[in-house]
C-alpha cells in the first residue's frame, strides 16, 4: 500500500506508491537492477567465490560523482516482490556465494525486512551510503550480521555541495555507531571471511584530502583495535554529473592518494585495505541489465 515515507534521514515524507516519489525516486515496490556474484569488495567479504550482490534501484543520497549513477537515479531496475527477492538470495547461494550483500537498500526498508523475515544460511550485508536513519538501522537488528558503510565526508560543506545532506557527517556518525552497537568487534572466520562486524568505507576525493584527513582521524579516534575494518578506498572516476564540478572532473593523482595512505598509516589504524590506485577504471562498474533479477525459466 502507498505510504509516506520517512524511511531515510531526509524524512521528506512524500507518498510512495506504484510510481516514484520523493528524494530517492523510487515507489513502493522494491527495483532490482542486479543481482551476481561480484568479486570486486574487500577479501572477506569477496573471498573466493564472490559475494552474492543484490543492487537496488533509487538512492536517498545521489552523489553528484556516483560511480553507479545510472543506478542511483533510476534508470536501472524492474520491480520485485519480497518473495522474489527472496528466491533471488536463494538462487545466489547455490552459486557458492559467501554472504547476500544488499546494496543501497534503505529506501526499501519494507520488502527487504519482509524478505529476511527467516534468517539466511549465509551472513547478511548492508552495503550502504551511511546516510542511514537510527529507526531504519534498529529494525535490522539481528537481520543484518555485517556492516558496510561509506564515511565519505567529515566536512558538511562538501556534504551540501555533492549529496545535497550537509546532516551528512553527523548523521553518517551516528549511523555507524549504532551498526557498531549491533555487531560488535568484527569477527573473521578461520577461511578468511568475515562472519559480522563493520568496515567503514572512505572514498578519496581529488582536492579533497582535509575531508579524508578528518574522516580518518575521527574513526582513529572512535575505534580501538580490533573493532572496526578501515577500507581506505582510489577507486575514484569522474562520472555521473562530476563533469559540472571542475574540482572533481579527474581521477586522483599518484601524489593525493600516497598522502591519504600516509594520512592512514600515521593514523595507528591496522585493521583494513588500502585500494590500489589502478583501481579507478570504469570497467569496475557491473552492468545493471537484470542479470539474475527476472524469474528463472
Amino acid at each position: 500500500m502507498p505510504f509516506y515515507c520517512k524511511i531515510c534521514p531526509r524524512a521528506c515524507g512524500a507518498l510512495r506508491g506504484e510510481r516514484g516519489g520523493g528524494f530517492c525516486g523510487e515507489g513502493e515496490p522494491a527495483r532490482v537492477a542486479r543481482a551476481a556474484p561480484h568479486m570486486w569488495e574487500e577479501p572477506p567479504i569477496s573471498g573466493r567465490q564472490g559475494s552474492g550482490t543484490v543492487f537496488f534501484a533509487g538512492c536517498g543520497l545521489s552523489c553528484v560523482y556516483c560511480q553507479n549513477y545510472g543506478l542511483s537515479t533510476g534508470q536501472a531496475g524492474a520491480a520485485v516482490s519480497p518473495e522474489r527477492l527472496r528466491e533471488i538470495y536463494f538462487e545466489l547461494i547455490k552459486k557458492g556465494v559467501h554472504n547476500i550483500s544488499l546494496v543501497t537498500a534503505s529506501h526499501f526498508l519494507i520488502p527487504v525486512l519482509k524478505s529476511l523475515r527467516e534468517p539466511l544460511p549465509v551472513p547478511v550485508v548492508w552495503n550502504s551510503s551511511g546516510y542511514e536513519s537510527l529507526s531504519a538501522l534498529r529494525a535490522l537488528r539481528g537481520k543484518v550480521q555485517i556492516y558496510l558503510p561509506d564515511m565519505k565526508y567529515s566536512d558538511p560543506r562538501l556534504a551540501e555541495r555533492y549529496s545535497s545532506a550537509p546532516d551528512y557527517p553527523e548523521t553518517a556518525k551516528r549511523a555507524i555507531l549504532e551498526m557498531y552497537r549491533q555487531t560488535g568487534p568484527y569477527v573473521i572466520g578461520e577461511d578468511g571471511m568475515m562472519r559480522s562486524g563493520v568496515i567503514i568505507r572512505h572514498l578519496v576525493l581529488p582536492n579533497a584530502l582535509e575531508n579524508t584527513r578528518e574522516v580518518i582521524r575521527w574513526v582513529s579516534e572512535t575505534f580501538a583495535p580490533g573493532q572496526v575494518l578501515f577500507s581506505l578506498m582510489a577507486q575514484y572516476t569522474p562520472m555521473g554529473r562530476a563533469g559540472e564540478f571542475p574540482e572533481l572532473s579527474r581521477r586522483l593523482t599518484p601524489e593525493e592518494y600516497a598522502s591519504a595512505a600516509g594520512m592512514l598509516e600515521e593514523s595507528g589504524i591496522e585493521d583494513g585495505f588500502y585500494q590500489e590506485l589502478s583501481s579507478a577504471r570504469e570497467e569496475y562498474t557491473p552492468d545493471f541489465d537484470l542479470t539474475g533479477v527476472l524469474e528463472e525459466s
